[in-house]
């Protein structure tokens, strides 16, 4: 049995240890900065749009797929494996960068129009953006 103090002397450092203890059978993927959901993103806007920038290198664009219902945003995808198949004569001693299926859900203001979105893909950044309703949009008002 491990013996633990009842008042240890970092008390932030415990709570840390606690946090992590609890979330660990939740993690979906480990890397050196913990948790981490991939593809990783921005999104902000302007008055005129949404902006949504998803960081997927190595990924292929044509198996990426992007979809916007009422104002949900998803983006589902794939990206490959760069290691070699494994067999008895193949080791692998460090594996840090996520492969494999993915999803990520935005949630959207509700003025976004879903007639109006580009997206576009270079140099392995996922760029949507989507404008937003005329009537949301801010408008310069006449006084008489």
């Amino acid at each position: 049995m491990m013996y633990r103090s009842l008042f240890p002397r970092d008390v932030f450092s415990e709570l840390e240890r606690l946090q992590h203890e609890l979330q660990q059978p939740f993690e979906l993927s480990h890397s050196i900065r913990g948790r981490v959901s991939f593809p990783a993103m921005n999104v902000g806007g302007t008055p005129h749009s949404v902006e949504i920038y998803a960081f997927a290198p190595g990924v292929d664009p044509a198996s990426i797929d992007v979809q916007l219902v009422k104002s949900v945003l998803t983006i589902v995808g794939e990206r490959k494996s760069d290691l070699p198949d494994k067999d008895e004569q193949t080791s692998v001693h460090i594996d840090e960068r996520f492969a494999g299926r993915f999803r990520r859900v935005v949630s959207l203001p509700n003025d976004v129009n879903p007639n109006a979105v580009e997206a576009k893909y270079r140099d392995g950044v996922l760029h949507i953006s989507i404008q937003r309703l005329k009537a949301a949009q801010p408008r310069q008002i006449s006084i008489q």
